[in-house]
């Protein structure tokens, strides 16, 4: 269960704030990294599948990944050695999912976040239309138009922080962190449509990461 709010240092309001805003920032760049790679793939690159071949090798953190190419995020990142992050797309049963793997020491996990962060800037009530996690909205400066949907009952729950779409008729989109056991962390970006079948997504990505050795 998510503790309740304790008293904090004075400089602990300024810290979560500039993280919320770092994690809209990131929301945004995300938001327009689809966008550019929606362009990108007309170069006649395939939908990414479990099955893809043809794979070069990039080390991140520490550990060596073999990815194959119609992964990646970006043509201009398909290039073999060390690099600092690793920007993927999969394809999961509901939907495309973006994906970037970077060292866990640079970002901490949306689980962390929950207890550390976001149940300080809760605002009253609860959202619905997710079975199985509770939804919140955020308050306070620079958490405009953000949720948090979570599930209670984990010790180590599943959430996932959506922001409102910019465009009217498209869907919210929502970032979720996990620290991996290969020591990096995965930062995933996907619709809010995929949000009803959170029990499997981290098992539904597992594969696609067990498939390039980052799990």
């Amino acid at each position: 269960m998510t503790a309740l709010p304790r008293s904090e240092p004075r400089n602990s309001g300024l810290m979560q704030n500039l993280a919320g805003i770092a994690l809209v920032v990131m929301l945004a760049a995300l938001g327009i990294a689809y966008l550019v790679d929606e362009a990108g793939r007309s170069d006649g690159r395939k939908a990414p599948s479990l099955d893809d071949g043809e794979a070069l090798a990039q080390t991140v953190g520490g550990r060596e990944l073999t990815i194959p190419k119609n992964w990646f995020r970006f043509g201009e990142q398909m290039q073999s050695g060390f690099v600092s992050q690793v920007d993927l797309s999969v394809e999961l049963p509901l939907g495309r999912v973006d994906v970037t793997l970077l060292p866990r020491s640079r970002a901490k996990s949306s689980s962390e976040l929950l207890d550390s962060v976001y149940v300080h800037q809760f605002a009253k009530g609860t959202e619905m239309g997710v079975p199985g996690l509770i939804g919140q909205k955020l308050e306070g400066n620079g958490y405009a138009g953000e949720a948090i949907w979570y599930d209670a009952l984990a010790p180590k729950p599943f959430v996932a922080k959506c922001i409102d779409a910019i465009e009217a008729d498209a869907p919210d989109k929502c970032v979720r962190t996990v620290h991996l056991a290969s020591g990096l962390a995965a930062i995933y970006s996907f619709d809010e449509t995929l949000l009803p079948a959170w029990r499997d997504f981290d098992a539904e990505m597992g594969q696609w990461l067990e498939r390039i050795g980052a799990n």
